[in-house]
């Protein structure tokens, strides 16, 4: 690989000579611009404004527009005699926990690979001092006609260095969060965790870029003289609200599990569905729900009561019979043996209490029934 930048890391009163080499590589695919009548290539040409000519590279300076908006010339020797120590030197300035680097200041990733077999030997010291301390190093080094933050870390066998921005590049947060107070429910938390559960790890060398390889296809295609492919169908137009949460993610989480090949129900931990139940629109909803069975159970137990008051023995039996056939299935049958228990006391008490009365009414059901 090229090396784009030769100098030397400073680690105390040791110099590593090292050249710096690209991390990363742009796979992006770039367009040209073109007269779309002919095909003609559209290029820009650097003209002087005063002499309204084309110049060219070796004719081409740098210079500093002032506020009033004239433009002051700066040679390269004017950069080179600036007192920088950083200029050809990575100076390390301290060692920190990785954690403690904040990864919006992230930016290019470099190696740096050591310059000469002199160089092996320090360089190695460094990396493996690196290695055993688990520690970055923060170092200031000038790249590009600017001074620069850089972290150094160990990657494989190698160096690598990341240049990071200044603490006052980062831009505050204030005004990014959102200015509403929102909750979120323990159910959606719930949902959320589960959809992540189901999303699990990935392997990051399994991903790539969707769309740099449908461009290189559909230009193979041209190139070959066939039809470009069809456009994709648009998205439905959504104004980006979210009309029931609850509903998106336990879609979601039953979208994850049937991409991996598993159940689908509503969430998964430890291989199990999670238990998690959404939560009404309405709170009189889950009151009623709630309080329903209790009700049920209550208004049978009355009735049985009235109807073996009214009907005597007899009537009583057949009632209660029929009560606890159909409590036993709208009901627990606790609440079925309850209700029997209570009907034969009532029966009891009132056949003992005259034998006319019982008379009378064993005849009274017989009447009832003709009728």
């Amino acid at each position: 690989m090229r090396s784009i930048w030769n100098g030397a890391i400073s680690f105390g009163l040791v110099s590593i000579p090292i050249k710096l080499v690209n991390a990363t590589e742009n796979h992006s695919i770039s367009f040209r611009q073109i007269h779309t009548e002919d095909g003609g290539r559209i290029r820009y040409r650097k003209v002087c404004e005063l002499e309204d000519r084309e110049v060219t590279t070796a004719e081409i300076g740098k210079g500093y527009e002032d506020a009033d908006g004239s433009i002051i010339p700066i040679t390269e020797d004017d950069l080179a005699a600036l007192p920088i120590p950083t200029a050809k030197t990575i100076e390390i300035v301290a060692f920190v926990p990785a954690d403690r680097i904040d990864p919006l200041q992230m930016d290019t990733a470099y190696y740096l690979s050591a310059n000469g077999v002199p160089a092996a030997k320090p360089y190695t010291l460094l990396r493996e001092a690196l290695k055993r301390s688990q520690k970055v190093a923060i170092a200031k080094f000038a790249l590009r006609g600017r001074e620069r933050l850089g972290m150094l870390r160990v990657v494989d066998d190698v160096i690598a260095m990341h240049g990071l921005l200044w603490p006052d590049e980062i831009r505050a947060t204030d005004s990014v969060a959102p200015d509403t107070d929102v909750k979120v429910r323990e159910a959606e938390l719930d949902l959320a965790d589960a959809l992540m559960d189901t999303l699990g790890d990935v392997d990051m060398d399994s991903l790539h870029d969707d769309y740099r390889a449908a461009v290189e296809e559909m230009i193979a295609t041209k190139v070959e003289g066939g039809e470009s492919t069809a456009p994709a169908p648009a998205a439905e137009a959504g104004g980006g609200k979210v009309i029931d949460l609850m509903a998106a993610l336990e879609s979601s989480v039953r979208a994850a599990r049937s991409a991996r090949g598993e159940g689908s129900g509503a969430g998964a931990k430890d291989g199990k569905d999670a238990e998690v139940t959404a939560l009404p629109s309405r709170r009189s909803t889950a009151r009623k729900s709630a309080s329903a069975a209790p009700k049920q159970v209550g208004g049978k137990k009355s009735t049985a009561t009235k109807s073996s008051t009214k009907s005597g023995a007899r009537a009583a039996t057949k009632s209660t019979a029929k009560t606890a056939a159909k409590s036993t299935a709208a009901a627990p049958k606790k609440s079925t043996a309850k209700k029997t228990t209570t009907a034969k006391k009532t029966t009891a008490k009132k056949t003992s209490g005259t034998s006319a009365t019982a008379t009378a009414k064993k005849t009274t059901p017989r009447k009832r029934a003709s009728a």
